[in-house]
């Protein structure tokens, strides 16, 4: 365990369970969790360990998230692993190109994108309201592993904030999914980046994992609480979050990118 007050770590855990919780609902819990523990670290600690010790956190609540959605939501968890598993081959290309650019000239982008896609749901209402009408189509199915799993996971290891909504709003489009059961599948999406990111900070040693497994508890809770939540309120509860985490998001990446 680090050397933090215990306080911090009371602050840390709370975070856990909130970001387990949203991340569960929608995705974008890594927008809580990770700057809670870039602060609650100690100074001089590597960044790589709070990276790597998010990936433990995280990896547990949407492991408990994608359990209690498998068991009530109709969810094709063939179709989730095979599009998970080119997310993964995605975001080691992505993380592969990383080291070699600047993500600061895509963070404009990405918030004209998101903007873009916050008027799209707000304009749309009825957009992932109504559950899917029959099985996807092969070749909906190679869209969502090209799109939501080549091309989203390759965003994930390039630059990564905002993969779980953007997975979310990929697999409504694409797969014709009421926002509910988007959520869903893109939790076992999640499962498969994560565990790869996960590997690989922990073979580098960047895995705080006395903290991680503490925290890892209330990532849980939080998570299976979302699952929960949102399989009880539906798709339009599911989209009030969408659009809150959309604009903090949005908020957030504005921050990096000309305040701090």
């Amino acid at each position: 365990m680090p050397d933090i007050s215990l306080t911090t770590v009371v602050l840390l855990c709370l975070a856990a369970l909130a970001a387990g919780w949203i991340d569960a609902v929608v995705g974008g819990g890594g927008l809580l969790l990770l700057p809670a523990l870039l602060l609650g670290l100690p100074a001089g600690t590597p960044a790589a360990h709070a990276l790597g010790t998010n990936k433990a956190v995280a990896i547990v609540g949407t492991t408990g998230a994608a359990v209690t959605y498998a068991r009530k939501a109709p969810v094709d968890v063939r179709t989730a692993v095979r599009i998970g598993l080119a997310a993964l081959a995605g975001s080691s290309g992505g993380a592969f190109f990383a080291a070699g650019m600047s993500t600061e000239v895509l963070k404009p982008v990405i918030m004209v994108v998101l903007l873009a896609v916050a008027a799209f749901v707000i304009f749309r209402p009825a957009f992932g309201s109504a559950p899917a009408t029959g099985p996807a189509t092969r070749r909906q199915i190679l869209a969502a592993i090209g799109l939501a799993g080549l091309g989203i996971g390759f965003y994930d290891g390039l630059v990564g904030p905002g993969t779980g909504t953007f997975l979310v709003l990929a697999l409504t489009a694409l797969l014709h999914l009421d926002l509910v059961t988007a959520s869903a599948t893109a939790k076992i999406v999640n499962c498969c980046t994560n565990a790869g990111a996960l590997a690989t900070f922990a073979w580098q040693g960047a895995v705080l994992w006395q903290l991680a497994v503490l925290m890892a508890v209330f990532n849980l809770a939080g998570g299976m609480f979302g699952a929960h939540t949102a399989l009880k309120r539906g798709s339009g509860f599911v989209r009030v979050v969408l659009l809150t985490v959309v604009f903090a998001l949005v908020a957030n990446l504005a921050w990096e990118q000309w305040v701090a």
